[in-house]
């Protein structure tokens, strides 16, 4: 199923906007697995003390996959070197799974409460069963419901990039310890009320379709 970006984020420049803001984020998350966490972030070091595993596996699976997003999306890549984007979609797909069941374990144990907690952890139950339903579709050879699926899947992946450009917001109207329980949600929830939409109006664009993993 083709889907597309509503017209105003149809054009070429809007979708090179998005992409840049991917890599950027990709770029701004990598800094914590090449830096000491005291110079990459402060407010982290309470995670790499007390659960190192749970928050590096997180931010290098999903490094990983936000940095392949805009390649997988590219249809040149698809069109002329459809191999590697099938290789790249399983290193996609396994960075997912690394990134989801870290970012569980983070999700968890987090001081943030519950509401948080609960956000947190349903993005990344979601993350990964979408995108474990895009690939087993993929296998089965439905490619119309894996490029839904797929959909869906880059739609959580986005939740990285809302949730940089949401929290400095609600954390300016809320502050910290109300806006960051909203970010757990509104990160990824808007995303996925979005992608349903275009999915279900039938919108299309060559930049969101996705080729078999």
């Amino acid at each position: 199923m083709p889907v597309s970006f509503p017209p105003f984020l149809t054009t070429l420049w809007s979708q090179r906007v998005l992409w840049l803001l991917t890599v950027l984020v990709a770029l701004a998350s990598a800094r914590y697995l090449m830096l000491p966490i005291q110079m990459a972030g402060d407010f982290m070091a309470h995670h790499a003390a007390n659960r190192p595993l749970a928050l590096y596996g997180h931010i290098t699976g999903a490094t990983i996959a936000l940095a392949l997003l805009p390649i997988q999306f590219s249809p040149r890549l698809r069109r002329t070197r459809l191999g590697l984007h099938r290789w790249l979609g399983r290193l996609y797909g396994a960075s997912i799974a690394v990134g989801s069941l870290s970012g569980l374990a983070l999700a968890v144990t987090t001081e943030a409460g519950p509401f948080a907690a609960m956000g947190f952890a349903a993005l990344a139950v979601l993350w990964a069963a979408f995108t474990a339903r895009a690939i087993w579709l993929a296998i089965q050879g439905e490619i119309a419901a894996h490029r839904a699926w797929m959909v869906r899947s880059a739609a959580l992946t986005l939740a990285a990039v809302s949730l940089r450009l949401e929290l400095p917001l609600l954390q300016a109207i809320f502050g910290f310890e109300i806006g960051y329980p909203l970010v757990a949600w509104l990160c990824w929830v808007p995303n996925l009320l979005i992608a349903e939409w275009l999915l279900s109006t039938g919108h299309t664009s060559q930049s969101l379709q996705t080729s078999p993993a």
